[in-house]
């Protein structure tokens, strides 16, 4: 897990990190294109205003939360001094933890319920020491126990959100990109492919390829491997489990496989990319 600190935040722009906090301005400017990144993002406005086109046009203020699903395209339609602390995380990462109950708002904005969710006046500012907290720890990712405290961080963030939600019935439903995403972060790590994924959204392969496509710019198997390779960073970084072990949970049998797909996302070996991250810091 790693951190950003910059001005403006584009926390969502580091995608070999498994969770990354940020605080600064948000984009001022509007984005001509509509864009989705791989991460899933929280964003806590705590100053000034934006307008944000996500499905349908959105207007985010001081104390409103913005919950964007991994892959959902949004853009910046205008911004006036907004002030935001972003949290970009991958969801297959933390599926599978106690962190997975909680992660249940980002679903529920697919299947159509707003993705603004209103924080009470009395909780916000314990809401940004939360963030502030999950900040600090993540700058220090070689204390002992650093791993569970961000975890427990997460999850508070994550059930601070949840509690401030009233969430309503809704008539529309997630788009077929959006159920095939959802399936792919529940089951990524296990041995899936493409005909799977179609199989749990009942339609066929080349129908799915093309929607995931057009509304994500990336692929079925971009996806499902995204989320492997988020994982196996995160376990790379908190296990000492070897490159086999990892290699077959998070769903690859071959491990020689699973050595080349890592190496062509990150430039390293699993083992190489181990050690540059686990070495202690220059002075």
């Amino acid at each position: 897990m790693t951190v950003a600190h910059s001005h403006p935040v584009h926390v969502w722009d580091t995608p070999s990190s498994t969770l990354v906090v940020a605080c600064g301005h948000a984009q001022q400017a509007p984005s001509p294109h509509a864009a989705s990144h791989p991460q899933a993002v929280l964003a806590l406005y705590t100053g000034g205003k934006a307008v944000i086109d996500q499905r349908t046009r959105l207007t985010v203020s001081a104390g409103d939360v913005m919950l964007i699903p991994a892959g959902e395209k949004h853009r910046t339609v205008a911004a006036e001094q907004a002030e935001v602390w972003g949290l970009g995380f991958h969801p297959s990462a933390f599926m599978h933890t106690e962190v997975g109950p909680l992660l249940a708002p980002f679903e529920r904005v697919r299947q159509g319920a707003s993705a603004v969710v209103p924080i009470p006046s009395g909780r916000q500012e314990h809401l940004v020491r939360l963030l502030s907290e999950l900040h600090a720890e993540t700058r220090a990712p070689h204390r002992a126990l650093g791993e569970q405290v961000t975890r427990s961080l997460f999850s508070l963030v994550l059930a601070e959100v949840a509690r401030s939600s009233t969430w309503t019935p809704v008539e529309s439903r997630a788009s077929l990109a959006g159920d095939a995403l959802t399936f792919i972060e529940r089951h990524c790590l296990e041995p899936i492919s493409l005909r799977e994924v179609a199989a749990a959204v009942g339609r066929s392969p080349a129908h799915v390829t093309t929607a995931v496509k057009q509304a994500t710019g990336r692929s079925v198997v971009e996806w499902i491997i995204s989320g492997r390779m988020a994982e196996a960073r995160r376990r790379l970084m908190s296990t000492d489990e070897r490159v086999d072990i990892i290699a077959e949970r998070v769903g690859y049998a071959d491990p020689t496989h699973f050595i080349r797909l890592f190496r062509r996302a990150e430039g390293l070996t699993p083992a190489a990319w181990r050690k540059q991250h686990l070495a202690p810091p220059a002075h």
